[in-house]
C-alpha cells in the first residue's frame, strides 16, 4: 500500500511539475510580448524545446515508473530549463521596472542555463537506463558532473563577459574559456559516453536495445545540443534534435522490443547514402554535360536528372544489402546454407555438425540462444546448444520428407525473419535425419556386435557344457567297454548300446546347434520352398492353412535376407498359431528392389493394449539389421498384418 501511495505521489509531482513547467514558458511568452524586439527572448528558444518536451515526458514516465532516476531527471532538468525561459524576458522586465531584484534574477537563471545543461548531457549519460553506476568506478564520474555547473557557474560569475549570444541563445564558447574546464567537461562527457560503452557491452540483449534507441539517435542527439550550448549551430537541427531525445529515452524505456531500432537505423544510412550518391552522380553528370554542350545547361540538368533517377533503385538495392549486412549480418539463405554445409563438412562426428549448426543458426538469426533437438526412432534426443534462450524462445519444427525428426528453438529480442527461420529449418531438418541416421547406423552397430558376442557365448556355453562334456563321456564309455571286453565280453554290449544311444544324443544336439545358425531348408529347399514347408508346419492339426504367394525370383538372395524373411516368417506364423485364432493365413515374397515380406490373417486381431513381447522386438531387429523396416498392424479386412521391407544389396528380380 506505502509502494503505491509513494508511486501516486510521484506521478501527481511530475504532472505538477510539467504543468508548472509549461506555465513558466507560457509565462515568459506573455512578458516577452510587453518588451521591445532587441530584448525579449526569441520564440523558438532552445530552452522553450526542453522545457515543453522533456518534463511532460519525464512525467508520464514518472507515472509508470516512480522511482526512475532518468524520469527524475528529465523532470528536474526540464523544470530548470522552464525557469531559465522564465528568467530571459524576466530580467529585462524588471529591469526596466527598476527592480532592484532584476541582477539576481539574471544570476539565478544562469545557475538554471548550467543545471538543465549539463544535468542532461553529463549526468543522464550515467544513470541510463536503470537508474544506477555502471560500476562504482564510475563515482569520481559522477562527483564530477555534479561539479561542472557549479563550476561554469562561478566562472561566469567572475567572468560574465565570456559568455556569448547567438540569435539569444547562451553560447559557453570553449576557445575563451579556461583550459582546465574545458578539459573538466569534455573529459566528463567522455567519461560518461564511456560508461554508456561498458554499460552496452556487459547487459543482457534487452538492454542494449535499450542502450541503441539513446545512441541512436539520443546520443548524437545530445552532442548536437551540447555543441549548439557551446558554438553557433544552425537552429532547426539543435531544436529537432532537442526533440528526438526525450522521445528516444520514452521509447527505450517503455517499448523498446515495440519499435524495431535497427530498422531505424537501416532506414538512415541507405537513405543518408542515397542522397550522397544521387547528388554527386547529378552535379558530376551536369558538370560534365555542361562542357560538353556550351550553353545548354537546361539540356545538361535534365541528363543529369534522368540519369540520377536511373541509379536511384540499384544504388538504393545495393546500398540497402550492404547495410544489412553490417546491422544485420548476413540475409541470403543461399549464402547462410552454404556458410552451413561448409562447417558441416569440417564436423568430425553428428554431434560437432549439430554444434557447428546451432552456432551457425544463432548468428544467421541473431539470436540469444539456440537449441537444436534431434529425436531419434526410440524417443530419445539428441541435442545442441549455443548461447542462452531466454525465458520466452521461438519454435520451428524440423520436419523431414513430412515426417517430424526434431525441432529448432532459439530466443530473440525482436520479431523474427519468418522466412529465413523457415529456410534454415529445412537446411537443418536434412542434418537432422542424417543425426538420426548416424545414430541409428551406430545402434545397429553396436547390436550386431551385442548379437554376435552374444551367438558366440551361446556356441561356447553349448560346446562347452553340451558337446564337451558328453564326448568325454562317450571317451570314458568306450575305455570301460576295452577294459570290460577283457574280463566280460558279454557285458560289453550293454555299454555299446548305451554308447550308441549318447552318440545319437549328440548328433541331435550338434544338428540342433547348427540348425540355430541358419534353418537347413533354406539350402535344401530355397526361401520359397522352405517357408511354404513352414506353412505345412502350422497347418497340421488346428493349425490355420497358409497361402504362400511369391513375386519374382528368389534365387541369388544374400544369405542374411534369407534368413531374416524365413525368422520373421516363422515368428509371425507361430504368433497366427498361437493368439491370432485364424481360419487361414497368407504370406507373401515380393522382390521388387527390396525383399517385401508380408504376413496377414484373418483372426482376431490385436488388443487393445498391445505390448511389444520378444517375437515382435526380434522382427524389428532382424529387419533394422539389413537396414530395414518392420511393422505390425491391423489388416485392412480385420486380422493382423505385419510388413516387413529387407534391403537385399542391389539384388533384382
Amino acid at each position: 500500500m506505502e509502494t503505491a501511495a509513494h508511486g501516486r505521489a510521484a506521478g501527481r509531482l511530475g504532472v505538477l511539475l510539467a504543468l508548472a513547467a509549461v506555465a513558466s514558458v507560457a509565462a515568459s511568452l506573455t512578458l516577452g510580448g510587453w518588451l521591445p524586439s532587441a530584448e525579449r527572448m526569441v520564440w523558438w528558444h532552445p530552452e522553450i524545446l526542453v522545457a515543453l518536451a522533456w518534463t511532460p515526458v519525464g512525467a508520464v514516465l514518472l507515472r509508470h515508473r516512480p522511482g526512475l532516476t532518468v524520469a527524475w531527471l528529465m523532470v528536474g532538468a526540464g523544470f530548470s530549463a522552464a525557469l531559465y525561459v522564465l528568467t530571459l524576458n524576466l530580467t529585462p522586465w524588471a529591469d526596466r521596472h527598476g527592480w532592484a531584484a532584476a541582477g539576481f534574477i539574471d544570476w539565478a537563471g544562469t545557475w538554471l542555463w548550467a543545471v538543465d545543461t549539463y544535468a542532461l548531457t553529463l549526468v543522464l549519460p550515467l544513470f541510463f537506463p536503470d537508474g544506477r553506476l555502471v560500476s562504482r568506478w564510475f563515482r569520481p564520474v559522477l562527483v564530477l558532473a555534479c561539479l561542472v555547473p557549479v563550476i561554469v557557474c562561478v566562472h561566469l560569475t567572475i567572468d560574465p563577459s565570456v559568455r556569448r549570444w547567438h540569435n539569444g541563445v547562451s553560447v559557453y564558447p570553449f576557445d575563451e574559456i579556461p583550459l582546465p574546464i574545458s578539459v573538466v567537461i569534455l573529459g566528463t562527457l567522455a567519461a560518461g559516453l564511456f560508461s554508456v560503452l561498458v554499460r552496452f557491452v556487459r547487459s543482457p540483449p534487452d538492454v542494449r536495445r535499450q542502450i541503441a534507441w539513446v545512441v541512436y539517435p539520443g546520443i548524437l542527439a545530445e552532442g548536437v545540443i551540447y555543441i549548439g550550448e557551446n558554438s553557433p549551430i544552425g537552429d532547426p537541427l539543435r531544436n529537432i534534435t532537442i526533440v528526438a531525445v526525450p522521445i528516444c529515452i520514452a521509447i527505450a524505456i517503455t517499448r523498446f522490443r515495440l519499435y524495431d531500432i535497427d530498422l531505424v537505423v537501416s532506414r538512415t544510412l541507405v537513405y543518408a547514402g542515397l542522397v550522397v550518391v544521387i547528388t554527386g552522380v547529378y552535379f558530376a553528370l551536369v558538370g560534365a554535360a555542361s562542357l560538353l554542350a556550351h550553353g545548354r545547361g537546361t539540356l545538361a540538368g535534365l541528363a543529369g536528372a534522368i540519369v540520377a533517377g536511373a541509379v536511384f533503385e540499384p544504388v538504393r538495392r545495393r546500398l540497402q544489402r550492404m547495410v544489412d549486412g553490417v546491422i544485420h549480418g548476413e540475409r541470403d539463405p543461399y549464402r547462410i546454407a552454404d556458410t552451413l554445409n561448409r562447417r558441416l563438412q569440417t564436423a568430425a562426428d553428428p554431434g560437432a555438425a549439430l554444434a557447428a549448426a546451432a552456432e551457425v543458426a544463432r548468428s544467421a538469426l541473431h539470436a540469444t540462444g539456440v537449441v537444436i533437438e534431434v529425436l531419434d526412432r526410440d524417443g530419445r534426443t539428441i541435442s545442441a546448444e549455443d548461447g542462452v534462450l531466454g525465458p520466452r524462445p521461438q519454435l520451428v519444427p524440423l520436419v523431414w520428407h513430412g515426417e517430424p525428426v526434431g525441432r529448432l528453438l532459439f530466443g530473440v529480442t525482436r520479431t523474427p525473419d519468418a522466412r529465413l527461420s523457415g529456410i534454415l529449418a529445412r537446411n537443418l531438418a536434412e542434418l537432422a535425419n542424417a543425426a538420426r541416421l548416424a545414430a541409428d547406423v551406430q545402434r545397429s552397430r553396436e547390436h550386431i556386435l551385442r548379437t554376435r558376442e552374444e551367438e558366440r557365448r551361446r556356441l561356447r556355453r553349448d560346446l562347452h557344457d553340451g558337446l564337451g562334456p558328453t564326448l568325454a563321456s562317450l571317451a570314458m564309455t568306450v575305455d570301460a567297454a576295452r577294459i570290460t571286453l577283457r574280463t566280460d565280453p558279454e557285458a560289453v554290449d550293454t555299454l555299446l548300446e548305451e554308447l550308441r544311444a549318447t552318440m545319437g544324443r549328440t548328433i541331435g544336439d550338434i544338428r540342433d546347434l547348427v540348425y540355430g545358425l541358419r534353418p537347413p531348408a533354406l539350402d535344401d529347399l530355397g526361401l520359397e520352398g522352405a517357408i511354404q514347408a513352414l506353412g505345412g508346419v502350422v497347418a497340421t492339426g488346428d493349425g490355420p492353412t497358409v497361402d504362400v504367394r511369391v513375386e519374382g525370383d528368389l534365387n541369388g538372395l544374400p544369405a542374411a535376407a534369407e534368413v531374416a524373411a524365413y525368422r520373421i516368417v516363422q515368428e509371425a506364423l507361430t504368433n497366427v498359431h498361437r493368439h491370432a485364432n485364424a481360419g487361414c493365413a497368407e504370406v507373401t515374397l515380393c522382390l521388387n528392389g527390396d525383399l517385401h515380406v508380408t504376413i496377414g490373417d484373418d483372426g482376431v486381431g490385436l488388443p487393445d493394449r498391445l505390448r511389444s513381447g520378444v517375437g515382435m522386438s526380434s522382427m524389428r531387429e532382424r529387419a533394422t539389421e539389413l537396414g530395414g523396416s518392420c511393422t505390425v498392424g491391423p489388416g485392412p479386412n480385420g486380422g493382423t498384418l505385419v510388413r516387413a521391407r529387407l534391403p537385399v544389396n542391389g539384388a533384382h528380380p
